[in-house]
């Protein structure tokens, strides 16, 4: 499926998104403005930005995996 079908299914949701140039980046994605996706990334410390990558710039992009270990750790 071409990247571009998946975005409505996961705004909102935490995803890896892998350019065309090699490399990538992960978030939260907020949803599309002007053929940009929007994704809120983690700083540092408690600093969190929005960022905008243009579409074609990105190769395609995926939603995080459940976690297999649900029991809590100690």
């Amino acid at each position: 499926m071409p990247w571009q079908h998946k975005i409505r299914y996961l705004i909102g949701q935490p995803v890896g998104i892998s350019m065309t140039n090699g490399q990538g980046t992960s978030g939260v994605l907020c949803g599309t403005s002007n053929g940009k996706l929007l994704v809120i990334e983690y700083l540092y410390q408690a600093q969190f930005a929005i960022k905008q990558y243009d579409f074609h710039m990105i190769q395609d992009i995926n939603g995080f995996p459940a976690c297999q270990n649900q029991q809590p750790l100690y």
